[in-house]
């Protein structure tokens, strides 16, 4: 038997063309599936002048549920929780879990002699790392002979 490289379209290639309906391409310049990042998957990151801050949503997650963990420059932030339901008169059970986990680079110099900080406040994790304090020049005077 001899199979054909031929393709068959078995949807209409009209049904992607609606702007809300197509899906970018990773190898297409008109499609920015990576311009933005942080800020669609509920990641953001940002710094200040002493700080670098990384939030991640996590809606209905228990804080006790969270893992936060940081190796070689990357923050990893992972969850889980489980639900169980049982109504023995109307013989129901359903058990279910969510889960996430972000991953992401921390920028910059993080100071390693200041354990970085994690709090949460309605369904945001809030993690802090303080930077390395930067070397201002300094002055020599010049001293004639």
């Amino acid at each position: 038997m001899e199979v054909s490289n031929m393709s068959i379209d078995l949807l209409p290639s009209k049904l992607f063309s609606f702007p809300s309906m197509r899906v970018p391409s990773l190898w297409s310049d008109d499609d920015d599936w990576f311009s933005s990042p942080l800020s669609s998957n509920g990641l953001s990151v940002f710094e200040d002048n002493k700080n670098i801050y990384v939030e991640a949503a996590v809606p209905g997650i228990d804080p006790k549920d969270v893992e936060i963990t940081y190796q070689d420059g990357y923050l990893w932030i992972r969850g889980e929780e489980k639900e169980e339901e049982e109504d023995k008169k109307k013989k129901f059970y359903r058990k279910s879990s969510k889960s996430f986990s972000y991953r992401v680079a921390v920028p910059g110099d993080v100071d390693p002699n200041i354990e970085p900080s994690a709090t949460s406040k309605n369904g945001v994790m809030k993690v802090t790392f303080a930077k390395l304090p930067k070397s201002q020049p300094k002055k020599i005077e010049i001293k004639a002979k």
